[in-house]
Order: C-alpha cells, then structure tokens, then sequence
C-alpha cells in the first residue's frame, strides 16, 4: 500500500503560483519580495529564461557576512546560477534527495524550459506527512473491518 507522491501532484495541491524576480533588480528589492509573499527563495529570470535561484541564504552568506550593501549589490551578482531543477514526473522522495544532496530548500519545477512552480522543503515534508496519515487511516479500516 505504499503509494508515490510526484512532484506534480505536490504542485497541483499547493497550486502553480509562483513569484520571481529579475537578475538586474537590488538585494533589498529580492528581499523585500520574498518578505511580502512569504517566501524564502526566489527563481531569477530573464526574457522568461530561468537563469538563476535566489534565497535567504544567498543573501547571509554572500550580503551580511561579506560586509555587502543590498541595496547596491544586484541579485546577478549573488544568485546561485545554473540553478538545480526537477520534473513533475519525479518523486518526492527523489526531490527530498536532490535537496539533501546538494543543500537546498527550493526546487524550480520544470516542463522542458518552462517553470511551473517552485517546491520547497517544507512542500515535501507536508506531502509525505498527509500521505502516511491516509495510509494510517487505511490500515486501520483494513484491521477494523478484519476483526
């Protein structure tokens, strides 16, 4: 009974939205986004291209602790770029892995070049969580209705 979430399914639960900014914009200005939407990373685009992540973690390491100005210094310049990317066929369990593996908290999620929304850590914890609880609740009805 053990069932495979796929990334796809994490995104249509959560939806498909998803916030970006460009790689000319300021520090500040990322921040003050992801401040707003409530979000810890940022895909960075340009003409609709994903050309680079940004996060919170940019910006401590490569901002606070370099003695950088963020409202002077440009999200290009800190980006993380050739950003590290997953399909909607994957599993969660395979994207939990790449994040792992190369120390990230957000995935782009992509359909040939095209983003379709962006996981998160906490997506995949939450989708793997609800998905043991329905099989709990399963496996009790099973015993249940055994006995």
């Amino acid at each position: 009974m053990v069932t495979t979430i796929t990334v796809g399914q994490v995104l249509r639960a959560k939806g498909h939205e998803y916030v970006f900014i460009q790689p000319s914009a300021t520090v500040y200005e990322a921040l003050e986004l992801m401040a707003e939407k409530n979000v810890g990373a940022l895909p960075v685009m340009d003409e609709g291209r994903l050309v680079g992540m940004f996060s919170e973690r940019d910006y401590a390491r490569k901002v606070i602790l370099k003695g950088r100005s963020s409202k002077s210094t440009t999200v290009r310049d800190l980006m993380s770029s050739e950003p590290i990317t997953i399909g909607p066929d994957r599993s969660v369990h395979e994207c939990m892995l790449v994040m792992t593996n190369n120390h990230i908290r957000h995935l782009p999620v992509m359909v040939g070049s095209t983003v379709v929304g962006i996981v998160s850590i906490g997506d995949a914890v939450n989708s793997i969580i609800s998905d043991q609880e329905s099989m709990i609740q399963d496996l009790e009805s099973y015993i249940t209705l055994g006995y």
